[in-house]
């Protein structure tokens, strides 16, 4: 009897969770399932959609060459955090992981504060997030339920299995980008579309389809650099996304000669984009090209590969 009390004894600290006060093991499991809902919703959504998230990277200040890789990356890390965080066996690393991630996020966000200020950086697809104090707010919330879901659960094993999990995120982001790539390359744009109240073909020569929002700072700043382009036969659609009724002034104010066509539905269900500036590369009715890069150098090194400027 005795010896068995005293392996009873000494197996207890492997269980050390399920002698946690209940309000513990209760705020763990809390913590732990929203943590894994948030990151594995923002982790999914990067994955999914590399090339959109990567556009909304560079727009908060991320580095242009790097932002495709830097939406993946994160995408996989978020999701592996999340998968890790809910199951027990691997919560300690899963959220390690996560308050790694959610310390970084906050640390880029206040070193670019002034920069970025009131800039959307909605990173998950149910919550509308922009920078300000309560991102920081919300994010040090979310590091709080990491440290409760880490600090209240046993230690981690099992790392083959982790890389195993990793290894599967991975392969499942690279299927996914590219499923976009070959999405987004050689669609048939319509007939026609509509402009000034006539039809317009877009199944001659070549047509950049432009989609802004007037009222959008990045695409003021698109709109102006691009006027500049020597086109040569390329003609441009501009479409704007909202406040149509601000398109003739924003060409105006760019000087960028196009027509406008407010058949954004249409167009969109063909060519979807994320965000704003965005742009097709059309030749006689095909997609030669999404164009979701209108800083630096681009959208003109692109152009001027596909032949669209000079």
């Amino acid at each position: 009897m005795g010896s068995m009390n005293d392996s009873m004894a000494q197996a207890r600290p492997g269980f050390a969770p399920l002698d946690l006060a209940g309000w513990k093991t209760a705020l763990n499991w809390v913590g732990a399932c929203a943590l894994t809902v948030l990151f594995l919703a923002s982790g999914l959504w990067k994955i999914t959609d590399p090339q959109g998230w990567a556009v909304r990277l560079t727009q908060l200040k991320f580095p242009e060459a790097l932002s495709l890789a830097g939406a993946l990356v994160v995408g996989i890390t978020e999701t592996l955090a999340a998968v890790l965080v809910l199951v027990p066996r691997f919560r300690r690393w899963g959220a390690v992981l996560a308050g790694l991630l959610l310390t970084a996020f906050m640390i880029y966000m206040g070193v670019n504060y002034h920069a970025l200020k009131s800039a959307d950086c909605s990173c998950f697809p149910f919550l509308k997030r922009v920078v300000g104090p309560m991102f920081f707010a919300e994010d040090g919330a979310m590091l709080l339920a990491a440290v409760v879901a880490g600090a209240w659960s046993k230690p981690a094993s099992g790392l083959r299995s982790v890389v195993v999990i990793l290894g599967a995120v991975a392969v499942f982001a690279g299927v996914s980008y590219g499923v976009n790539e070959a999405r987004q390359t050689g669609a048939r744009a319509p007939d026609t579309i509509t402009v000034g109240g006539k039809p317009y073909s877009l199944q001659q020569g070549k047509i950049l389809l432009f989609f802004f929002d007037p009222e959008c700072i990045h695409c003021l700043d698109a709109g102006k650099r691009m006027s500049h382009y020597n086109w040569g036969e390329t003609r441009i659609v501009a479409v704007p996304i909202q406040q149509a009724r601000f398109a003739a002034s924003y060409l105006d104010d760019t000087k960028l000669k196009a027509v406008v066509s407010n058949d954004l539905a249409q167009l969109k269900a063909i060519f979807p984009f994320v965000s704003v500036p965005a742009g097709v590369a059309l030749e006689n009715g095909r997609e030669k090209m999404p164009l979701t890069k209108f800083e630096g150098d681009e959208p003109l090194a692109t152009l001027r590969q596909l032949g669209f400027a000079r």
